[in-house]
């Protein structure tokens, strides 16, 4: 599988390539960076009691995610970063020290605006476009192959709906308590 995945990363390197994407890829990869945006994003919405809901089930998200991903799934895979099996690519982006699967940056930026989504349409698809153009980014930077990207999407999708489940919970249980 590496094989084809590293074509479809030459072919965006060889025919994709230009300062403006080098420009846009490099920037809007880093709202996925240590998930600091998206962390900062879910503790400003935790505090208006209006967008808490959401502000928890991306907390959620990414704890959940964290864990799944970052913790286990990473060092269980153990795969190298395909920058590391093509030394001749010239990195426009400093090169991450962990494991390649699942992307990081992708999970979190779709367990967040999946999280988003479920409470704002309008927010949410902004949210997600957003997520889709950091996953995006991942293959542009020759940092993850295609199925890094797709299954931290996908696992994305899934600790966001784990999360909104653990919320409406919560929210169900703290509604039966004042009743």
């Amino acid at each position: 599988m590496n094989g084809f995945e590293i074509k479809i990363l030459d072919f965006i390197q060889n025919n994709l390539r230009t300062p403006f994407f080098d420009f846009f890829f490099s920037c809007i990869t880093k709202l996925g960076d240590h998930g600091i945006f998206w962390i900062a994003l879910s503790i400003i919405l935790l505090i208006p009691k209006k967008t808490r809901k959401v502000g928890l089930t991306m907390s959620l998200s990414i704890i959940i995610g964290y864990l799944i991903g970052n913790i286990a799934l990473k060092n269980i895979v153990a795969r190298t970063r395909p920058y590391d099996l093509n030394t001749a690519i010239k990195l426009i982006a400093s090169k991450p020290s962990d494991y390649s699967f699942p992307s990081g940056h992708t999970l979190i930026s779709v367990e967040c605006a999946v999280s988003i989504f479920f409470y704002n349409k309008k927010w949410g698809t902004a949210a997600i476009v957003t997520a889709a153009l950091v996953g995006l980014s991942r293959l542009y930077l020759y940092m993850h192959y295609p199925t890094d990207v797709l299954c931290g999407a996908l696992l994305g999708v899934a600790t966001a709906f784990i999360a909104k489940v653990i919320t409406d919970k919560i929210y169900k249980n703290k509604s039966l308590k004042k009743s």
